[in-house]
């Protein structure tokens, strides 16, 4: 099969991913690390971030699905690895025979889980988890005391922790922080009257850097792993994901040209525009149309025009770029080039979906620093 050269490229620096996972796990020395791998690695490539994330000191992964999960495990990952997001379909013997850890909300899913065991021959290994106020999974406090009563006294069932999730950790000083906080702690009291003695974490990336008494014995770092600061404050994490492209066409306009479908966009003077394959096909929000721009020959430059599927345009001014020329669409931002949180703002969303959604069929993706 012929190959060809890629458009557009995310490029991954496991550099930094170390460096961030490194710097949150000293920020709870009391507690170990899980590095959240789910949705492919926020779109970093789950299996190269799990090692890079285990090489600098997590000792847990976790990964959404189980199907997730065992892509870690059947790729020779031997960290510990949790899922806690199952169908009701979903049969649960691979993961209990490939010793992953299982999150349970139910007396139902208890009872699946538990019957997967028995098939597998080996006890499953489970997570608890409260629904302290997030109201998304979660076992409610009204049934809690049933489904930690039920699981103490399942023989094919070893409780490992119990476990939940802050709604507003990246707003520090929100009440529903301590409320949350205050739920957890009367449902480990219930779990520790019925014979249990578990394992807590709560934490994600926002409570590990600003509310060290919430790390417990595990904290969950997820997007701040990935350099993208979830809390206001500053913090030395290194963005691990660019987004470039590259220059394959210039050419000069007149005065009073337009550009793009609509032309939404018209020339104020003599220019010069820059053709870059990458579109909303690959990631480029047509949404930021008129409303963002690029780094390129060593300074930003504005995208002219509508954003289309395939390639957008960038006004050059009197500047000329060679063909070939690298076109930065988000990066680190040390430069003073865009960034993925830019963007975000831009589309009134979270960082999160911007880097999520760089996983695509035309975009290649490549690795800094695999050697370690």
């Amino acid at each position: 099969m012929t190959s060809f050269p890629a458009p557009a490229e995310t490029v991954i620096d496991l550099g930094a991913i170390r460096h961030n996972v490194a710097l949150l796990a000293g920020r709870a020395p009391g507690a170990e690390t899980m590095a959240v791998v789910k949705g492919d690695g926020y779109g970093h490539g789950a299996l190269p971030v799990a090692r890079a994330a285990v090489a600098a000191g997590a000792s847990w992964l976790g990964a959404c699905s189980l199907a997730e999960a065992l892509v870690l495990r059947e790729a020779g990952i031997t960290a510990r690895l949790f899922s806690w997001l199952n169908a009701p379909g979903v049969d649960f013997e691979p993961g209990i025979a490939a010793d992953i850890d299982l999150g349970v909300s139910s007396p139902a899913e208890l009872a699946r889980v538990a019957a997967a065991a028995g098939r597998a021959g080996r006890r499953a290994r489970v997570h608890l988890k409260i629904d302290t106020g997030l109201s998304r999974n979660g076992c409610p406090p009204s049934g809690w005391p049933v489904l930690v009563k039920a699981a103490a006294a399942e023989p094919d069932v070893e409780v490992v922790a119990i476990w939940s999730h802050l709604a507003c950790a990246d707003e520090p000083g929100h009440p529903s922080i301590d409320a949350q906080a205050e739920r957890f702690r009367s449902a480990y009291e219930i779990a520790l009257d019925a014979g249990l003695n578990p394992l807590r974490h709560l934490a994600n990336s926002a409570a590990t850097l600003t509310r060290p008494d919430l790390h417990f014995d595990l904290v969950r770092t997820g997007i701040a792993m990935y350099g993208l600061n979830p809390v206001p404050q500053r913090e030395d994490l290194r963005p691990a994901m660019t987004f470039r492209s590259m220059v394959v066409l210039t050419k000069r306009i007149a005065a009073g040209e337009s550009v793009s479908y609509g032309h939404t966009w018209t020339a104020d003077r003599d220019t010069t525009l820059a053709l870059v394959p990458a579109g909303y096909a690959d990631g480029v929000p047509r949404g930021l149309s008129g409303r963002m721009s690029v780094w390129l020959g060593g300074r930003r430059r504005p995208v002219a025009g509508r954003i289309c599927m395939d390639q957008f345009v960038v006004d050059c001014g009197d500047d000329e770029p060679e063909i070939g020329a690298e076109v930065v669409l988000f990066g680190a931002g040390a430069d003073g080039g865009p960034t993925a949180r830019e963007w975000a703002d831009g589309m009134g969303t979270i960082d999160y979906e911007i880097v999520t959604g760089m996983y695509r069929p035309r975009v290649r993706r490549r690795y800094l620093g695999e050697d370690g």
